[in-house]
């Protein structure tokens, strides 16, 4: 088996310079790596990273702990932390908090237990014991997608945070669909307690009054960011006496519910009703219609959280820094902006002028009735 010495030999360098390589720990000379790195390769040499680490104190490891890791967007972020990590020679140790606050300070603990050089974690709606833990045991980290207040001491380790702004975009996703002529907009909110929820939930009602509608409470129902809790939120805004004609829902789990409460209704999107939605995903085009959504840059925001996170372990004592990255607006039809083909009427259900999507025509009918 190759040594690091047996590297330094075929090299032609010393066996510091050897180190200074593979550890990333000083810079050196473009053609000197070159020469280290192909005698590596040639030698097959493989470092030893438990003595690496008994010597440095670093495990050149990354913990990550995000819930839901089956979801598009957070795998996404997941491949952003990946490939950020692999880029400066770090692993990744991956947990799944359950977005539960006892499970996430258990699975953090088991992380740290490992001796990860740091950690990047989507905090629970409830993240008072993981602060507590991260700043008891003094773990560098930084917070993706969800952003916590945490009031900073003199003496107390400081936390990076990284997301995607979440008020604005959904503002522009109200405004749109009230541009359309709908004034009954209904929103399909995230779990009460994250602060993507509260973002977005002010985003809404922004867009409401930039477009001069009244807020209704009961056109926002909390979906707790899942897809049964979309289904369930969907269905009751469509029981309502007079429900929304346009819906925007806050996540890519709650749309899915959102289409699975209109399909077993036998309602049309956008006929019956306008969609837009918080997330974008690789088949959202292929849906009929496709979704009109806000795209987040989820690889964006795990490969920034990578770099924050090296920051911080070059620079413990810096100010923490809070990175709010923008989203896109993906046009599509769900919303209602292309013709529709006009279908035939259902018992009970308004139909608009020839070629008029019923949800604007029933938009309009609801405009009548508001005060």
């Amino acid at each position: 088996m190759a040594t690091m010495a047996d590297v330094a030999r075929s090299a032609g360098v010393s066996v510091a310079t050897v180190s200074h390589v593979l550890n990333g720990t000083r810079p050196v000379l473009p053609h000197t790596r070159r020469a280290v790195l192909d005698a590596v390769e040639e030698l097959g040499y493989t470092p030893n990273t438990l003595a690496r680490s008994l010597v440095t104190s670093r495990t050149r490891s990354i913990g990550l702990a995000v819930s839901a890791i089956s979801n598009p967007y957070f795998t996404e972020i997941l491949q952003g932390v990946e490939a950020g990590a692999l880029e400066h020679g770090y692993g990744l140790l991956i947990a799944d908090p359950h977005d539960d606050p006892g499970h996430e300070r258990e699975v953090v603990r088991l992380l740290h237990e490992r001796r990860v050089d740091g950690m990047i974690v989507a905090p629970s709606a409830e993240p008072r014991d993981l602060v507590a833990y991260l700043t008891r045991h003094r773990v560098p980290a930084v917070f993706l997608d969800r952003v916590v207040d945490v009031p900073e001491a003199a003496d107390a380790p400081r936390f990076d945070q990284v997301c995607a702004e979440g008020a604005e975009p959904t503002t522009g996703l109200v405004g749109h669909l009230a541009g359309l002529g709908h004034r009954r907009i209904g929103l399909v909110a995230g779990r009460p307690g994250f602060s993507t929820t509260r973002e977005r939930i002010t985003g809404y009602r922004h867009g409401l009054a930039a477009a001069g509608l009244p807020y209704d409470e009961r056109l926002l129902v909390h979906g707790d960011s899942e897809a049964a809790g979309g289904e369930r939120a969907t269905a009751q805004l469509l029981s309502l006496a007079v429900p929304p004609t346009a819906l925007v829902t806050a996540n890519n789990a709650m749309t899915i519910g959102a289409l699975r409460a209109l399909r077993e209704r036998g309602l049309s999107v956008p006929g019956d009703l306008a969609l837009c939605c918080f997330d974008d995903f690789a088949w959202a085009d292929l849906f009929s219609p496709g979704l009109t959504a806000v795209a987040q840059p989820s690889r964006e925001i795990g490969a920034r959280a990578v770099r924050l996170l090296l920051d911080r372990l070059a620079a413990p004592d810096r100010p923490a820094r809070t990175v709010r990255l923008p989203c896109s607006f993906v046009h599509r039809t769900s919303c209602g902006c292309a013709e529709q083909p006009r279908l035939p009427e259902r018992s009970g259900r308004l139909a608009g002028p020839a070629g008029e999507p019923r949800a604007q025509a029933h938009a309009k009918a609801n405009e009548r009735t508001l005060p």
